[in-house]
């Protein structure tokens, strides 16, 4: 009974010490990102609307990818977010979005445009 007590408890630890190493290792990770990694919900937005334009075959998924990655390249992701926080709001219209069309956020706009026609020129 003591050694089953004994073998459970060391197994135990060895389960808890691996869980930590894994733990941080993750964190060191985490910390090694570079600035302009985007979030994978990001990426995948950005692949799901490129596919859903394009087609959706395993060439096009592969292109789309490269596609974003290549503008995670060129863009750090608050410059990303932004631009395409602006493309959004552009596409309603109207007089409340009026704002969006001044030069300083249309440069921001450009400058996510660029990124996407050097995405396409590399990857498709």
């Amino acid at each position: 009974m003591t050694k089953r007590f004994a073998v459970r408890v060391c197994s135990g630890l060895f389960a808890a010490a691996a869980v930590l190493v894994s733990a941080s290792a993750v964190r060191v990770a985490a910390q090694e990102l570079p600035p302009n990694d985007y979030p994978t919900t990001a990426r995948a937005d950005y692949v799901y609307a490129c596919m859903a334009v394009n087609g959706q075959n395993r060439a096009m998924l592969e292109k789309c990818s490269c596609s974003i990655d290549e503008i995670a390249n060129i863009l750090p992701y608050s410059q990303y977010e932004e631009a395409e926080t602006l493309v959004s709001v552009g596409l309603r219209g109207g007089e409340n979005v009026a704002w969006a069309h001044a030069p300083e956020f249309q440069e921001k706009v450009k400058n996510l445009r660029r990124a996407q026609v050097e995405g396409e020129l590399r990857c498709f």
